[in-house]
């Protein structure tokens, strides 16, 4: 990571867009799994931070085979979430992982219509 003191006044602290912008060969997830816990895997999502790994963790932890879902921020300065994820053994953490994004990205979908169809309803009240 790039760190300067030119465009935040502050040392020690990265550029504002270090925290979104992937560079070159960065990937936005990587996957580990867990060589001493059966059925566990590290999954490390770059650029993000406590607002979308306790998302995902609060959501696996809604899946019926996950047996642990935490996550963690090693470092304040660096855009870096780690989340941990332990199954049952009747699905991968991988798959856990993957359902979890898909019913988090439906349930984001849901409020969007629906703060659409309120705004509408507002707007229709005032007409």
């Amino acid at each position: 990571a790039v760190v300067s003191t030119q465009s935040t006044g502050r040392m020690n602290c990265p550029d504002t867009f270090e925290h979104f912008l992937l560079h070159g060969d960065e990937k936005k997830i990587t996957v580990v799994p867990d060589t001493k816990v059966p059925n566990a895997a590290s999954f490390t999502l770059n650029k993000e931070d406590h607002t979308l790994g306790n998302l995902i963790r609060e959501q696996l932890l809604h899946e019926p085979h996950v047996v642990f879902a935490g996550y963690k921020v090693p470092h304040p300065l660096v855009a870096e979430v780690v989340i941990r994820v332990q199954t049952d053994g009747e699905i991968s953490p991988q798959n856990a992982f993957s359902s979890a994004l898909t019913d988090l990205i439906s349930e984001v979908c849901l409020l969007e219509e629906r703060y659409k169809a309120a705004l509408r309803d507002k707007r229709d009240l005032n007409n």
